[in-house]
Formats: C-alpha cells, sequence, structure tokens
C-alpha cells in the first residue's frame, strides 16, 4: 500500500506529509557535489562473499545524480579486489579516478569500482574510499533496502525509495 495511504486505504494528508519528508529530489542536490554521511549501514556482495559492509560510509550528491556510496577502505575486503586495466577518468570536481575488478574464485568483475586516490582538497575524505557500481555486484544495500542502479554504465548511482529523479545517466540524458 503506498505510503501516503491510510489503513482504511484512503489518501490521508498527515500520512502524505510523513512520507514526502522522507523524499530527496536529486534536482535539491548541489552542484559542485556535497559529501554526506550514510544514515544506515552499506553492504556490498559478490559471488557469494561480502566485499564490503560499513557504517561509515559517505554519499557524494550532485545535481540529477542519484547519490554515490563510498566505502572506507578500512571496511572493504582488499584481497578480492585488483587493479583494473580501464583507463582511469576525470571528474572536474574530484580529480583523477582509478578503477578496480573484483576477482572471487573464477569470477572476475571488471571495473566493479572506482576510486580517487588523490582527490581535489575539497574531496580529501574520500582518499580511502571505493565507490561501487550497483549494477556490477550481486547486491548493494543501504541498510534493510536494497538499491536500484542508477540507468547507464557511467555514474554509479545508488536509487532508494525516497529518492526522486529524473536521474541523469540514461540514454539521451548525456547532455544535461
Amino acid at each position: 500500500m503506498p505510503a501516503w495511504l491510510g489503513s482504511n486505504g484512503q489518501f490521508e494528508v498527515a500520512a502524505a506529509a510523513a512520507y514526502a519528508s522522507h523524499v530527496e529530489s536529486v534536482w535539491d542536490y548541489p552542484r559542485p557535489p556535497a559529501v554526506r554521511p550514510v544514515a544506515a549501514t552499506v553492504r556490498v556482495r559478490l559471488a557469494g562473499e561480502l566485499l564490503a559492509q560499513s557504517g561509515r560510509a559517505l554519499r557524494v550528491l550532485e545535481t540529477s545524480h542519484p547519490p554515490t556510496i563510498y566505502v572506507p577502505g578500512a571496511d572493504i575486503h582488499h584481497e578480492w579486489l585488483v587493479p583494473s586495466a580501464a583507463r582511469g577518468s576525470w571528474c572536474e570536481f574530484k580529480g583523477r579516478a582509478r578503477y578496480v575488478d573484483a576477482v572471487i574464485g573464477n569470477r572476475r568483475t571488471p571495473e566493479v569500482g572506482w576510486m580517487y586516490p588523490d582527490p581535489m582538497p575539497d574531496y580529501a575524505g574520500l582518499g580511502d574510499h571505493i565507490a561501487f557500481y550497483p549494477d556490477r555486484v550481486d547486491e548493494a544495500w543501504i541498510g534493510n533496502e536494497r538499491v536500484q542502479a542508477q540507468a547507464g554504465d557511467f555514474y554509479g548511482g545508488w536509487i532508494t525509495r525516497e529518492l526522486t529523479g529524473p536521474f541523469k545517466g540514461a540514454p539521451g540524458t548525456q547532455g544535461w
């Protein structure tokens, strides 16, 4: 049942207001991006293994993008990560990104995530973190919610129920 309907199935102003107070629009996010803590535990699973779990992850919030989640290095199983052969990329705000592949057993997942080894000064807090693409892992969770991946193959945003778009990344949105 939608959050704004009461137990009798009728629209309730109080229920709608409570629901709306938890909704975020990506169009309200700033540019340049802001870095904020994630309020719940983040989990990333791949090939039956818990690749990362953290109660200290960070959200990067940028206009038109679902949040990108960065997990501290201390909360990641690095034994399954190797440098990727993929070319790095450049972010005008955060700097040069390097990609990592995951290798678990016989399964190799190319470019499962990325990091900024030497980020720009305003984003220095991301220096020891890795962001994972939710569509390149088996499961990505924030708290008890399994996230949806942002469309497209570049940005890596994590979409939750309380997030509204439209979201940049899908075909036809590159010029936004």
